[in-house]
């Protein structure tokens, strides 16, 4: 294995340290690299080399994960140029993008339906697009790094929010599907059959 642990996963995925990349040159590196890493591949040089080994399977795991998701790439791109996001720490945010989570929050709250529910989703996928495409324009056309991280904490915001969203939409869908199963339930034994047994109401006695 001829690689550094002091490298960062542009480095190791030998790609460009840029916001925007190509997916599918990512995933191909990604399997060629756990090819060379592979615990099994260095059997015969013993448990040390197998240690080793697996410390490095984990590294690349977790450079794929961190960088094939752009939000986490956005956020280690920052901190490598001297921008860190420190989300927990830094939570001031434009009044504007304050006032539109708060009117989204206030949506998803009296959203009663779920075609409410996914038209308020679809709204903040949109957006999503529209911040992400303004994070690539501050990362890679104008090396804005603080401009960036900012635009990274408000993303992180919003993918928050969007987990909420769908944790609503699967309880709706959750209560129509019991509703339905009820109402099927219903229909299967509600029918009219002669001389029901008292004791299993769901079966007819036909022995008078």
């Amino acid at each position: 294995m001829l690689m550094n642990l002091a490298s960062t996963d542009f480095e190791l995925f030998d790609i460009a340290p840029r916001f925007e990349l190509d997916r599918s040159a990512l995933d191909a590196r990604w399997r060629a690299l756990q090819g060379e890493v592979h615990p099994d591949k260095f059997a015969a040089e013993g448990a040390a080399a197998k240690r080793v080994a697996m410390q490095w399977a984990v590294r690349v795991n977790e450079a794929y994960q961190r960088l094939k998701d752009p939000v986490r790439r956005a956020a280690y791109l920052c901190e490598l140029k001297g921008a860190p996001i420190e989300a927990e720490n830094n939570t001031a945010m434009p009044a504007a993008f304050l006032m539109q989570q708060l009117e989204w929050r206030e949506a998803l709250d009296e959203a009663a339906t779920l075609q409410q529910v996914q038209a308020l989703a679809d709204e903040v996928a949109t957006h999503r697009v529209a911040d992400l495409a303004a994070l690539q324009a501050a990362l890679d056309e104008r090396q804005d790094y603080a401009a960036a991280a900012q635009q990274v904490r408000a993303l992180m915001f919003s993918e928050r929010f969007a987990h909420d969203i769908d944790e609503r939409l699967e309880a709706i869908l959750s209560r129509a599907s019991r509703s339905a199963s009820a109402a099927q339930q219903q229909t299967e034994y509600g029918h009219d059959s002669p001389h029901r047994n008292p004791r299993d109401p769901s079966r007819a006695d036909y022995s008078a």
